[in-house]
């Protein structure tokens, strides 16, 4: 029988990375996957619903064009054209991984495996062991049990991208990141977009002051938007709610996502409500198996998953990293503008800490690209400056917010960012001078 220094079951984020870096560390390494590498994000998430949104953002950019004067004919939508690209893009992605599990000499396990106690593990007609496993199995998309759904039809974020024609309507269940990003993602290109969030507000994870921008932008794209009501059933194709009846053609549920148990029910792991339980090191109830990703409390994120991956390997190499600190994980969300935040929002805060924000419509660049919505907002000690958070709402907030998330990482403040010298005309520069505004110096104010 032959063995592992560490068998790693799912290929996703958290998964093929793990086993890359235990490979590039010296360790022997087995990688299970019974679905397509990349898991989730690479084939019905992240990936799949960015290239949407990029194609939407470009018609977006050409409307603008038209605007300012530079006219164009009737902008067509080649929806299948679109959808092949989306192919091609993650195929690419997905041949790209798979050379880097080759080139890595990870031993690579197609099918569904099962686990013994005694960390033997079983895939089709092949039986091994390993010293430690990790399992990251990802999540499925979870449709709430909402009386009379049995006879309607309906997709979720697994069978959405195989779409082929752009649906003329689309009504979409959920008020959330995925459901947000979906209604951007297709509304632009033609398609009528209602979503049905029983919530007071939408994107109620992120920063509130970023709601009110992203609202007014769906009202402008033509989405509408019913909230703060009570699902009483469905019927064929309608939803009947307190609000009234919503007939659709096409209908999307983006209510979040159950994690895939299955091993971790056949091990007899400890849970927390209905993720794995585990400590500090993401070690479960039974010592030297480890889960990551979906799985266990934390966020829900491709590169949350990927961190927590290398720490297991670090931690099993008896490198004593640092634990991970969800403070230091990005959230985004990429609408447009794209909403990008770590650690402290501005309502978790009191008095000894500062808030500054800045709007983007001062921003020279901002103003060249017609992009002005938005805003950079810090969140400081008022002794020291040291940064707590910060939420940039802007085009091109998720690669913002890098420069004020790597000061922080590596020890520096609101005075650093304020001394940093940004190249002009930037709309980074914007960061420097919300780090100014902690001191009452900002020039843009």
């Amino acid at each position: 029988m032959e063995k592992f220094d560490i068998a790693i079951i799912g290929a996703g984020p958290g998964g093929y990375v793990s086993a890359i870096h235990a490979a590039k560390s010296g360790m022997k390494v087995a990688l299970v996957e019974r679905g397509k590498v990349g898991g989730a994000c690479y084939n019905v998430g992240c990936i799949p619903s960015k290239i949407l949104l990029e194609h939407s953002k470009l018609v977006q950019e050409i409307k603008r064009g038209n605007a300012w004067g530079i006219e164009t004919n009737t902008v067509n939508v080649n929806f299948p054209r679109l959808m092949q690209r989306k192919d091609i893009v993650i195929d690419e992605l997905l041949v790209n991984i798979e050379h880097f599990i080759e080139s890595n000499h990870i031993t690579f396990y197609r099918g569904e495996a099962t686990v013994a106690k005694d960390l033997t593990l079983t895939v089709g007609v092949d039986t091994f062991v390993a010293k430690d496993i990790i399992v990251a199995t990802g999540s499925k998309p979870f449709v709430p049990p909402f009386k009379g759904l049995e006879t309607s039809t309906y997709y979720t974020t697994d069978t959405f991208f195989d779409m082929k024609e752009l649906p003329e309507q689309l009504t979409i269940i959920g008020g959330g990141v995925i459901a947000v990003e979906m209604a951007f993602s297709l509304a632009p290109l033609g398609t009528k977009v209602t979503m049905l969030n029983h919530s007071e507000d939408i994107l109620q994870t992120e920063e509130s002051d970023a709601r009110p921008i992203i609202r007014e932008k769906m009202k402008k794209l033509g989405i509408e938007l019913v909230t703060d009501f009570r699902f009483e059933h469905f019927y064929g194709n309608e939803v009947h709610t307190s609000k009234g009846i919503y007939t659709y053609e096409n209908l999307l549920f983006a209510t979040g996502r159950r994690p895939n148990t299955e091993i971790a029910q056949q091990l007899g792991l400890d849970f927390d409500g209905h993720l794995i339980a585990v400590n500090e090191h993401l070690e479960t109830s039974q010592p030297h198996i480890y889960a990551i990703g979906d799985l266990v409390g934390g966020y829900q994120l491709a590169h949350a998953a990927s961190a927590e991956g290398i720490h297991v390997i670090e931690h099993i190499l008896g490198k004593t990293p640092a634990l991970i600190d969800q403070a230091l994980i990005p959230r985004c969300v990429y609408t447009h503008p794209e909403i990008a935040t770590f650690g402290l929002l501005e309502e978790q805060v009191d008095g000894a800490y500062t808030v500054t924000k800045l709007p983007i419509r001062t921003n020279a660049k901002a103003l060249m690209e017609g992009n002005t919505e938005g805003f950079v907002k810090l969140v400081a000690t008022k002794e020291g400056g040291d940064i707590l958070g910060a939420c940039v709402v802007a085009d091109g907030a998720t690669e913002m917010l890098n420069a004020i998330l790597v000061t922080k990482n590596a020890g520096g403040t609101a005075q650093n960012l304020a001394e940093m010298i940004f190249p002009h005309p930037t709309v980074s520069e914007h960061i420097g001078d919300a780090a100014k505004a902690i001191y009452k110096k900002a020039i843009h104010q």
